[in-house]
Protein backbone atom coordinates (compact mmCIF):
# COMPACT_ATOMS: atom_id res chain seq x y z
CA UNK A 1 0.00 0.00 0.00
CA UNK A 2 1.56 3.20 -1.18
CA UNK A 3 0.36 5.31 1.78
CA UNK A 4 2.12 3.10 4.34
CA UNK A 5 5.24 2.79 2.18
CA UNK A 6 5.53 6.58 1.89
CA UNK A 7 5.36 6.84 5.70
CA UNK A 8 7.97 4.10 6.14
CA UNK A 9 5.48 1.83 7.96
CA UNK A 10 6.24 -1.88 7.54
CA UNK A 11 3.28 -4.01 6.47
CA UNK A 12 2.36 -7.36 4.99
CA UNK A 13 0.17 -7.24 1.91
CA UNK A 14 -2.16 -10.19 1.36
CA UNK A 15 -3.99 -10.47 -1.92
CA UNK A 16 -7.38 -12.17 -1.56
CA UNK A 17 -7.52 -12.74 -5.31
CA UNK A 18 -4.36 -14.83 -5.31
CA UNK A 19 -4.22 -16.21 -1.76
CA UNK A 20 -7.11 -18.47 -0.69
CA UNK A 21 -5.89 -18.29 2.92
CA UNK A 22 -6.13 -14.50 2.88
CA UNK A 23 -9.66 -14.73 1.49
CA UNK A 24 -10.66 -17.16 4.24
CA UNK A 25 -9.13 -14.92 6.90
CA UNK A 26 -11.02 -11.90 5.58
CA UNK A 27 -14.29 -13.82 5.62
CA UNK A 28 -13.60 -15.15 9.14
CA UNK A 29 -13.31 -11.54 10.30
CA UNK A 30 -16.77 -10.91 8.88
CA UNK A 31 -15.38 -8.40 6.40
CA UNK A 32 -16.12 -8.33 2.69
CA UNK A 33 -14.90 -4.90 1.56
CA UNK A 34 -11.35 -3.97 0.63
CA UNK A 35 -8.88 -2.73 1.57
CA UNK A 36 -8.71 -3.97 5.15
CA UNK A 37 -5.99 -2.81 7.51
CA UNK A 38 -5.38 -4.52 10.84
CA UNK A 39 -3.45 -2.16 13.10
CA UNK A 40 -3.14 -3.40 16.66
CA UNK A 41 -6.68 -4.24 17.71
CA UNK A 42 -8.24 -1.91 15.12
CA UNK A 43 -9.86 -3.17 11.90
CA UNK A 44 -10.09 -0.48 9.26
CA UNK A 45 -11.90 -0.90 5.97
CA UNK A 46 -11.56 1.39 3.01
CA UNK A 47 -8.89 4.03 2.57
CA UNK A 48 -9.14 6.72 5.24
CA UNK A 49 -5.78 8.40 5.95
CA UNK A 50 -7.03 10.10 9.14
CA UNK A 51 -8.26 6.78 10.59
CA UNK A 52 -5.04 5.03 9.56
CA UNK A 53 -2.91 7.71 11.23
CA UNK A 54 -5.03 7.60 14.41
CA UNK A 55 -4.72 3.80 14.60
CA UNK A 56 -0.97 3.97 14.03
CA UNK A 57 -0.58 6.62 16.73
CA UNK A 58 -2.66 4.57 19.18
CA UNK A 59 -0.66 1.38 18.66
Amino acid sequence: MEYLSQKGIPFVERNVGRDPGAREELMSLGLLSLPVLLIGDKRLTGFNPAAIDAALNAS
